[in-house]
């Protein structure tokens, strides 16, 4: 599982010219990249990461400031660019094991708390947002 973390002060995910999900507060937007051997587990414990990564204001965590997150799921996460000009997507894994794995993250976070908002899994989507800091980090479940 791969996660692109950006600290956003606000952030939103439009679908056929419609926003679909959005946060209007500082928060975290994620991008998540799921690869074959990924597992529930997997979600569970990069949620519980992303939750308390003391990376808002002040050395402050989403948990400690309930601030919203924004998951957005994006395959090219794993995009393969060593050979030739055309990016092969074989290390992401297919929709019928990456979506329930999105979902799950989803529901680790907001069991824990958060308010979440998503994208909608495969669409085509425009993703706007305001880097705050800046802040980028990425996490990723083999490393």
């Amino acid at each position: 599982m791969r996660l692109v973390i950006q600290r956003v002060t606000a952030a939103s995910v439009e679908v056929d010219g419609e926003v679909v999900g959005a946060i209007d507060r500082s928060g975290l937007l994620i991008l998540v990249g799921i690869t074959h051997d990924d597992q529930p587990a997997t979600a569970d414990l990069l949620a519980e990461k992303v939750w308390t990564l003391r990376i808002l204001d002040g050395e402050r965590s989403c948990q400690d400031e309930n601030a919203p997150i924004l998951v957005v799921s994006q395959f090219t996460l794993y995009a393969d660019t060593r050979k030739g000009r055309r990016p092969s997507w074989s290390a992401a894994a297919p929709r019928a094991v990456s979506e329930p794995l999105i979902e799950a993250f989803v529901s680790s976070l907001r069991g824990r708390g958060a308010e979440v908002a998503t994208g909608v899994f495969g669409a085509q989507m425009k993703v706007t947002l305001t880097n705050d800091g800046p802040v980028t980090l990425i996490l990723d479940s083999a490393g």
